[in-house]
């Protein structure tokens, strides 16, 4: 039934999607602070992406064909709690990554793809109903930390400090319920799509 219909002792009438209803988690921060879902997140931006095009012209007439998919990064931004401390965890996230200030000639180590995705772990972000059930997930494919800024301080403000990472990945996959009409006909199959439909 449509989340518009009148509810005449209908139960199964559904809320549409709300944009405060959110998890996010990092697998990495599980062992750092005692839990994957960052309880502290504040925003989160989902996945986007953006096909690319080329052009070709003749005569006055102008063709476009698509072509390679480029997924665009997303922004989390998250309050900084004394306990976890966010700063000190984000800062040795990046070390894990492969990066340390230079001690001498010999400081040859450098960020790796391997080293940066794997410090961070799977980041899942995944928009829950009213009873805290996932209705849509996102699962990021090899995502690193491409930029943080640690908050700005002003004695004129006593709002809370806020964090803010930016996260870099290959690609997403999609996840949701399955529903009436949400899917078309020429969805494509197999373990590795973007688009996957779990059961009722």
């Amino acid at each position: 039934m449509a989340f518009w219909s009148e509810n005449f002792g209908d139960t199964t009438i559904k809320d549409p999607k709300r944009n405060f209803r959110f998890t996010v988690e990092f697998s990495s921060v599980n062992s750092k602070t005692g839990g994957s879902i960052l309880w502290y997140a504040k925003t989160v931006t989902k996945p986007a992406y953006t096909i690319e095009e080329a052009e070709h012209n003749y005569l006055n007439h102008t063709f476009y064909y698509p072509g390679s998919v480029k997924w665009e990064t997303i922004t989390i931004s998250l309050v900084d709690p004394v306990d976890p401390d966010m700063a000190a965890t984000l800062s040795a996230l990046v070390q894990e990554s492969g990066y340390a200030p230079p001690a001498d000639t010999n400081s040859l180590q450098t960020i790796s793809k391997g080293g940066a995705a794997g410090a961070l772990g799977n980041v899942v972000i995944s928009q829950i109903d009213g009873l805290g059930v996932p209705i849509e997930t996102w699962t990021l494919w090899n995502s690193w930390i491409k930029s943080v800024k640690y908050g700005d301080l002003e004695y004129g403000n006593d709002d809370l400090t806020i964090l803010e990472m930016e996260v870099r990945y290959d690609w997403a996959k999609l996840e949701t319920k399955k529903t009436e009409g949400s899917v078309s006909t020429g969805a494509a199959a197999g373990s590795q799509t973007f688009f996957a439909v779990s059961g009722e």
